[in-house]
């Protein structure tokens, strides 16, 4: 087997922040060696407790349904879009003149709308099917089906000389269909029923929360999966005695930022398993979902921006969330995030797998090398997409906390967000800031650049002296 350059960045020097053990929710985080580390034990356990992380862990960690290969990471998805439905009664019933409903309906719909079309692209190629919870509502003679525990609206569509019998099947437990009936949320259920359905267009079933469904498609047992009841009694927080109308909001959001973490936890799993069986192509597809739940993440952590910033800054205080020089920044509570974090950063191990090399202690290049052949020659092109694909989710973790550290400082202020000095700043920085985690893929990149400059300049230069040999002659 040749042997190959390490694919891994150098090392970072090592920080050793002070801990601090004062605050509930907050705690310093060290990088020890390059390596990030999630808040102190007592500390995520304050946050877990906070937002019912345990009882919620449960749900999402359940198995139902063995043989459903989508059901670890359907389900959660399902259930931070259940909670978004949630939110957007939460917010349409919040009473204060000062809140910006305009705004947050917009930010609410198109959440929900990019969380359907990530829904529907893990739908999308789900081969396991058969073992899904999959409702049937008409037979091939166009009877319907008689279900309990749903509502259903059968109608006929005359196509040229046949008739089809159509089923819009709703979900009894999700709260879509009951704001499908409020005058203040009837047009925003409207829009996110018209995505389901133009999303799950490309999709072999639909989710059965009351979309048209023209295409007669069988529908997703959507309660069985999604659980809303159960989901739904874990509302209210560990702290909801707390008298603030952002507590709730704040609540809601990292729920619904929680569930999502949890889904990108066991998809990154799945595509070192897709890899191991050199299923390169099914492998692609999860790491480029992946880049968009990171995107996903960070929009669901924008929304921060539109609570008002008097009542968030003095529920910061309610919960004993201030940020000192002896504290961290406020994400490294998360212990899922943290691992969702060095799982997509731990991809670039898998390089020397895919192209098929071995690691060369000697520090030889042939990691880059063979990348450099894997472009040019092009025959493994499925290999090409999923290191593109893995660029792309490294751009996806950066970008997140780049951006995360721009949310700081508009929250709580520029001095605050540093942490009164610079060691806060410097933790979230190395990570954005630090070098590719794939040096071997730059380096075959940037000599293919060289290669093609040089190519140019000599096929200018050739065709100059042909020119200048030409006019010489005359």
């Amino acid at each position: 087997m040749v042997q190959s350059t390490p694919n891994l960045t150098k090392k970072s020097p090592k920080l050793t922040p002070k801990r601090t053990t004062s605050n509930p929710l907050i705690s310093p985080v060290p990088f020890t060696a390059g390596e990030l580390s999630p808040a102190s034990e007592s500390s995520c356990s304050a946050y877990e407790s906070y937002l019912r992380l345990p009882e919620l862990y449960q749900l999402w960690s359940s198995v139902e349904f063995p043989g459903w290969e989508n059901e670890s990471i359907i389900r959660p998805a399902l259930q931070a879009l259940e909670i978004t439905f949630r939110f957007i009664s939460l917010v349409l019933n919040d009473n204060r003149p000062y809140l910006n409903r305009r705004e947050w309906n917009r930010r609410l719909e198109s959440l929900a709308r990019d969380q359907v079309e990530l829904i529907s692209v893990l739908c999308e190629d789900d081969e396991t099917r058969g073992a899904a919870p999959i409702v049937d509502l008409s037979s091939s003679f166009g009877e319907v089906v008689p279900q309990t525990g749903s509502s259903a609206e059968v109608w006929k569509l005359a196509d040229n000389e046949h008739t089809i019998t159509v089923v819009c099947r709703s979900s009894e437990s999700s709260l879509l269909p009951r704001l499908a009936t409020w005058q203040k949320s009837e047009e925003i259920s409207s829009r996110i029923y018209y995505a389901i359905e133009s999303a799950m267009r490309r999709c072999a079933y639909t989710l059965g929360l009351g979309e048209p469904n023209l295409d007669g498609k069988p529908n997703l047992n959507y309660d069985a999966v999604c659980r809303p009841c159960e989901l739904h009694a874990l509302k209210k927080g560990a702290l909801d005695h707390i008298q603030n109308p952002e507590n709730q909001i704040l609540f809601t959001i990292h729920q619904i930022f929680e569930s999502w973490v949890f889904a990108a936890k066991k998809l990154i799993v799945r595509v070192g398993e897709r890899i191991s069986k050199e299923e390169f192509t099914k492998a692609t597809d999860d790491c480029w979902i992946l880049e968009r739940i990171w995107k996903l993440l960070e929009q669901i952590e924008s929304l921060h921006l539109l609570m008002d910033p008097d009542d968030f800054l003095q529920l910061k205080t309610q919960l004993k969330m201030k940020t000192t020089s002896d504290s961290e920044t406020f994400c490294f509570r998360s212990k899922g995030l943290i691992e969702i974090t060095k799982l997509s950063k731990d991809l670039r191990h898998k390089v020397p797998e895919i192209l098929e090399v071995e690691v060369d202690p000697m520090g030889g290049p042939v990691i880059q090398e063979s990348a450099m052949e894997l472009y040019r020659e092009k025959r493994r092109f499925e290999k090409i997409h999923l290191l593109q694909a893995f660029q792309g989710v490294e751009s996806g973790v950066k970008g997140f906390f780049f951006r995360y550290k721009q949310l700081l400082m508009i929250m709580m202020g520029s001095l605050e967000a540093k942490a009164n000095g610079s060691e806060s700043s410097d933790l979230l920085s190395q990570i954005f800031l630090e070098p590719t985690y794939y040096p071997s893929l730059d380096g075959a990149k940037t000599f293919i650049g060289d290669f093609w400059e040089h190519d140019q300049m000599v096929g200018n230069g050739n065709g100059s002296d042909q020119r200048r040999n030409r006019t010489a002659k005359h």
